[in-house]
């Protein structure tokens, strides 16, 4: 029996309604518009208000979109999982919260925490349970609410991110669409540059620490920044090489979303004309592990069967990697 790939064919997302423009931050903290587009490329993002709001809350409702969007009931979800750092608690994951809000009961469900990596680390991960072909239908869901764990007085890393979700379901096909080939990477060498500082069992919460404001994000951004380049491209390229495509061949790059200029340099070493490169980033800002799938869910109604994608991602771990696939269906 040929070995199934496993195709995407569908998408949901939510983004909170919410929006923080960089004329409202520059309130908050010592920034202006043009510092923060001359840098980083965001000119807004969205921020989840609310008492008791997590990061589930984000994912359930891009889940249900999704369902509703593939005609797809509860009971017929094989597998749920859920790429984020920013989960409602540190236990139980989020993927089972996310889970128990919709009435999935007949699947199983867990969290993968790959930093800004972790939707194509999941998607790899769910890719392998269908080529198993033992699950039909899975779920793959980034979710974040990065605006739980971001330090309003830093402008360094506050303008950088922000909230959202998106989801995509996965399911097996032989007609030669879906994941061809992936490429991932990790180095916890790199952690030191990007990470809390404080709340896991290392350096668990005292007062001192979270008057120190050790709670947040700590980023050190030019390592950060010369590292993502260099391997976003490299296992692109790679890919590229060992899949026999060319930047002719290649209809979309969808790149994670933390700066403009990685992605602009991404696309530069790639020789891809800036038209066949999926950004939002003045959108959304960087929502972690939603930003692949936001892009995918935006441009959804421009892509075609057949379309070569190329996603590329780079994170906190360090966590990196692309993946090659074949889109599985027209958006229109």
């Amino acid at each position: 029996m040929e070995r199934p790939n496993a195709v995407i064919t569908g998408i949901g997302s939510y983004v909170p309604d919410y929006i923080l423009t960089n004329e409202e931050l520059s309130q908050m903290v010592d920034t202006t518009d043009e510092w923060i587009m001359t840098r980083i490329g965001i000119k807004e993002r969205r921020i989840l208000k609310g008492e008791d709001q997590g990061s589930s809350e984000l994912g359930a409702k891009a889940v249900k979109n999704l369902l509703e969007k593939t005609n797809t009931s509860v009971d017929e979800v094989d597998l749920l999982l859920c790429a984020t750092v920013t989960p409602d608690m540190h236990f139980p994951a989020n993927a089972n919260i996310i889970s128990d809000k919709l009435g999935i009961t007949k699947a199983f469900s867990f969290d993968i925490n790959a930093g800004c990596s972790g939707f194509i680390y999941t998607l790899e991960t769910a890719r392998r349970y269908v080529e198993s072909g033992m699950y039909k239908k899975v779920v793959v869901v980034g979710c974040e609410k990065m605006s739980a764990i971001v330090d309003y007085t830093d402008r360094a890393t506050c303008p950088i991110f922000g909230d959202g979700a998106a989801a995509v379901m996965l399911e097996p096909s032989t007609d030669g669409m879906g994941i061809q080939d992936s490429i991932l990477h990790s180095d916890g060498s790199g952690r030191k540059y990007l990470h809390m500082k404080a709340g896991g069992s290392q350096r668990p919460s005292t007062v001192e620490n979270v008057k120190n404001r050790e709670h947040y994000i700590y980023q050190d951004g030019k390592p950060v920044f010369k590292a993502a380049v260099s391997a976003m491209a490299d296992t692109t390229l790679a890919l590229m090489e060992r899949n026999s495509i060319t930047a002719n061949d290649i209809s979309w790059l969808v790149p994670h979303q933390a700066n403009m200029r990685i992605i602009e340099a991404v696309a530069k070493r790639m020789d891809l004309a800036k038209e066949k490169v999926m950004i939002n980033i003045q959108d959304f800002g960087n929502t972690t592990s939603a930003t692949i799938p936001l892009c995918l869910a935006q441009w959804e109604s421009q892509l075609k069967k057949g379309d070569n994608l190329i996603l590329s991602a780079f994170g906190a771990g360090f966590t990196w990697g692309s993946i090659y696939l074949k889109w599985g269906y027209d958006g229109k």
